[in-house]
């Protein structure tokens, strides 16, 4: 399926804004104008529902991406200062003979502490990523009953087969038809799918760091295809590019195309370099997989042809 705003990469020919084209899905019966006025007015309340709605998880996933940092920068920083904590020159308190085991037995406490609020700050991006995944499938408008009816009624569900939701293919506001609207909002829930699942491969790599060096604790690091939380796999089911029933485990990470082959041969041990840290820390925050050029585009250009503020 085309996109009606092309991408930023992709501009019209001579540089100029390309003019809004009403298709004619050949797949989509033509209903009565009589239908259409009456189906028009409950599209458009559906759709500015929806996308009010992905305006507010793309908010509610910027807040916990934010606090996943924080946790994830608290975790890295605690390990490291246990690691460390042998060899750290502590000055006048060096006559303290438990002083360091003491400081690292807190610092262990600190890390586990912060492992368990980075594990609910991932679950709440999967919830944000799921009604997402929702709001993109739910554009379409659909009849609920006859005609006919003395009252005309819409739902979110075909009730008749032949019903495809999308007026015809008719534009809801102004320019766009349902399709294009779908179209926009699959792409864009996308993005956060695949940052989802890059997201996993870095809190499963910091929720296997062990405190300790000794080689006998390798047995206890996480596995891709383990639930990092009760019913995780349930959550992530909402999307087959998040989760593979053929395989029974969560989609490998992508990054612009490229795929893990398997997201947990990358090391044999559980130690990790202060620089490798450093680069899960920065991969949480610049969140390659999300287009933020494109994702406000998306939004003005909906806003605009909705005439609402979706900013």
């Amino acid at each position: 399926m085309q996109t009606l705003i092309p991408s930023p990469s992709s501009p019209s020919p001579g540089g100029k804004e390309p003019k809004f084209q009403n298709p004619n899905p050949t797949s989509s019966p033509s209903p009565s104008p009589a239908s259409i006025r009456l189906w028009r007015p409950s599209a458009q309340r559906n759709l500015r529902n929806q996308w009010s709605k992905l305006l507010s998880h793309r908010q509610r996933w910027a807040s916990a991406s934010s606090d996943g940092r924080s946790h994830a920068t608290s975790i890295v920083n605690a390990h490291l200062s246990h690691r460390y904590m042998p060899d750290m020159d502590v000055g006048v308190l060096s006559g303290m003979s438990d002083i360091k085991q003491r400081a690292q037995e807190k610092l262990a406490r600190r890390q586990e502490h912060y492992q368990v609020k980075l594990l609910s700050s991932y679950k709440d991006m999967v919830g944000v990523v799921a009604q997402m995944v929702n709001a993109s499938r739910s554009m379409r408008c659909f009849l609920k009953g006859s005609m006919n009816s003395p009252i005309v009624q819409f739902g979110s569900q075909p009730e008749d087969g032949n019903d495809t939701g999308d007026g015809g293919g008719v534009p809801v506001f102004s320019f766009l038809s349902i399709l294009y609207f779908e179209s926009l909002a699959q792409e864009l829930a996308q993005m956060f799918v695949q940052e989802l699942t890059l997201k996993r491969l870095l809190v499963l790599e910091l929720l296997s760091i062990n405190r300790e060096e000794d080689s006998s604790v390798q047995t206890n690091r996480l596995s891709w295809s383990d639930e990092l939380y009760p019913g995780e796999f349930d959550d992530l089911s909402i999307s087959d590019l998040l989760y593979s029933k053929e395989h029974c485990q969560p989609v490998p990470p992508r990054i612009n195309g490229w795929e893990f082959g398997n997201p947990t041969t990358g090391r044999t041990n559980n130690l990790l370099d202060r620089e490798v840290l450093e680069v899960y820390l920065t991969a949480w925050l610049v969140e390659v997989n999300i287009n933020i050029y494109r994702v406000d585009q998306i939004f003005t250009m909906i806003g605009e042809e909705m005439n609402v503020n979706l900013s």
